[in-house]
């Protein structure tokens, strides 16, 4: 991963290259005392990752994320701050940050932060390269009386369900009657070790339930969305809380838990969405990584 950093604190500057090259968290690949001198640079280069402090004289960070946002949209973007104004971080969250690292800067923090947003972009780059191919027919459904029913009987013995229950329990949706559905499907992707570009949600529905694949496709549509409700809920609570960390900008689009964010403040009449084939492929990342 290509990391940018911008701060007017050559320390800070310092401590995370050191930090971020000697855990083989990518590799710095430019940096700036303020705002102004980052955007000049990122003409020329174009980071995975930009980290920028949030108070620099001439032009903030908040500033600086709108403006680089908007030429560079594939950038994600990392906060440094002090700061602990909700008003401020909020403000920062709506200009495209997707992570906060509080100062002084911790090495476990950036390691956690860094690493999940790698994971973020490494899921996204698959997801595209899959979409991006000549898919393949869906196989022919196995029969209810076929080996792979039989073998998701101990499902719960399995690394990667548990893996999945842990995330399912986060997210607040394991009692969910959708979560049964979501786990089905997240096994057999798994297991058969299937390109998920290869189906839509409908034909994945249709496999497991051919009497009725639209009911099956509105509970795991329930199901997610009532994850996305809590997990926003929880950044409301506290930006800082390490679950809306964690699956805000991977299980979830952010910009979608920002929208029901402020559905749920009152601001917007609209929920934030959720794309069933993002959410499905970014848990089987989880689970197999």
């Amino acid at each position: 991963m290509k990391i940018y950093l911008v701060d007017d604190d050559p320390s800070i500057c310092n401590i995370l290259k050191i930090i971020i090259e000697q855990k083989g968290l990518g590799s710095v690949c430019g940096c700036a005392s303020n705002g102004i001198d980052a955007l000049e640079d990122l003409k020329y280069i174009e980071p995975d990752i930009l980290i920028s402090d949030l108070l620099m004289p001439n032009m903030d960070g908040i500033e600086l994320v709108k403006k680089a946002k908007e030429l560079y949209p594939n950038i994600c973007f990392v906060m440094l701050s002090q700061v602990s104004s909700k008003n401020m971080v909020e403000e920062a969250y709506q200009s495209g940050v997707m992570f906060f690292i509080q100062k002084p800067v911790n090495s476990v923090e950036v390691i956690r932060v860094l690493s999940n947003i790698s994971d973020t972009i490494k899921m996204k780059r698959t997801f595209n390269q899959v979409q991006s191919l000549f898919f393949e027919h869906i196989p022919t459904p196995e029969p209810s009386n076929s080996g792979y029913q039989s073998s998701t009987i101990n499902n719960n013995e399995k690394a990667h369900i548990k893996k999945l229950h842990t995330i399912l329990h986060k997210l607040g949706i394991i009692g969910e009657t959708g979560s049964n559905d979501i786990i089905m499907i997240v096994n057999y992707l798994i297991e058969q070790d299937s390109d998920f570009g290869k189906f839509t949600v409908s034909e994945l529905c249709n496999k497991f339930n051919p009497n009725n694949p639209k009911s099956m496709e509105q509970r795991i549509r329930r199901a997610a969305q009532a994850g996305l409700t809590n997990i926003a809920s929880l950044g409301i609570e506290d930006y800082s809380n390490d679950i809306f960390h964690d699956f805000s900008g991977t299980v979830y689009s952010f910009e979608q838990v920002r929208r029901e964010m402020d559905f749920i403040r009152e601001k917007t009449d609209e929920h934030g969405k959720v794309s069933l084939k993002s959410f499905l492929n970014s848990l089987v990342f989880q689970c197999k990584n």
